[in-house]
């Protein structure tokens, strides 16, 4: 347990998640507004459509960066790491959606510029209540890094 709660508090590599979260968010809410504004699409389809996009990116950043070292480095175990990152991560995006469905259910509007920001405000705010619930899970189980050493964690 204390290994576990070691490699979890991490320093470190928690501000490298946040910070490859923030690259993903940009994705994200880029895609999600995009998708609302221009196309007309619900906030929540928009939003699981991002947030795939934003899975996609912070996967391939955390898994060079982040968590680098933590898995072996050959396709098949790349790849398994991304379905359990994606199947992980669905928990943290259905966080996000109950938040923006929620959220968008308040009626609210904050006109400007023709567009109402209301509809976008909820976005920003779900991924923040998700982003320790993915950390936990992605740490755990995606690279597995409560069994590592204490050296390779620092990374």
């Amino acid at each position: 347990m204390t290994n576990r709660l070691s490699a979890l508090t991490s320093g470190t590599r928690f501000g490298k998640f946040v910070s490859v979260g923030a690259v993903g968010a940009v994705f994200d809410l880029s895609l999600s507004s995009l998708l609302i504004v221009f196309f007309g699409i619900a906030g929540e389809l928009a939003k699981l459509a991002g947030a795939e996009l934003a899975i996609v990116v912070m996967f391939l950043i955390n898994d060079r960066w982040t968590f680098a070292g933590a898995g072996a480095d050959h396709l098949t175990a790349k790849v398994r790491r991304f379905l359990k990152s994606n199947l992980v991560r669905s928990g943290g995006l259905a966080v996000q959606v109950l938040v923006v469905r929620a959220l968008g259910e308040i009626p609210l509007e904050i006109p400007v510029a023709g567009i109402d920001l209301w509809k976008l405000v909820p976005l920003p705010i779900a991924i923040g209540a998700s982003m320790l619930l993915n950390y936990v899970a992605e740490s755990l189980f995606t690279w597995r890094i409560a069994g590592r050493s204490s050296q390779r964690e620092s990374r």
